[in-house]
């Protein structure tokens, strides 16, 4: 069982690391050309996903904590963890085909914009581990170390699924 932990810990670190440091060359590539308009709809989409995981945490949270209903904590976390995956797969597509929207925001807004998405940023590379992590614990029923990473793992995922909806929110009206 030991190596079988290692193994599994040594693939959820090569898969966080390949997925950031992937994302991280999407924005020093040059970008594809595509239909013109054809992908516009992508960072609404995001934010509704975000949205949507955000509800769906907060739903995973009571039906464990408040219900103790592991069926309905699972079926909420599981439905997370596949939205959470249907995004970084249009935020890859997405960001392969246009050039980052910049903030036209000025002042104070301007600095609490930069923060929200510096801490968004930071945090969602480090959410996806946490992730994997708590997610290969329950799937294991190794329910003792799933509950101790998951009250890390919780307010971490909950804060950047919330401030990609506050992100998108603040730099729609300056999408081209």
């Amino acid at each position: 069982m030991k190596i079988q932990r290692i193994v599994t810990n040594k693939l959820i670190y090569a898969v966080a690391t390949i997925l950031v440091l992937a994302i991280f060359v999407i924005y020093l590539t040059p970008k594809m050309e595509i239909a013109n308009g054809a992908l516009e709809y992508l960072p609404a989409l995001n934010a509704s996903i975000n949205a949507t995981v955000s509800v769906l945490l907060i739903l995973g949270y009571y039906f464990i904590r408040i219900k103790k209903d592991r069926k309905w904590h699972s079926i909420s976390m599981k439905s997370a963890f596949i939205l959470t995956a249907l995004f970084l797969i249009s935020y890859v597509i997405y960001h392969t085909t246009h050039e980052s929207t910049s903030y036209g925001g000025e002042g104070v807004i301007r600095a609490v914009y930069l923060v929200i998405l510096l801490t968004h940023i930071v945090l969602a590379a480090a959410i996806v581990p946490l992730v994997l992590v708590t997610f290969s614990r329950a799937l294991t029923e190794k329910f003792d170390k799933h509950k101790r990473i998951a009250r890390i793992t919780f307010p971490l995922w909950l804060y950047v699924s919330i401030t990609g909806v506050v992100v998108y929110l603040m730099i729609s009206p300056y999408y081209a």
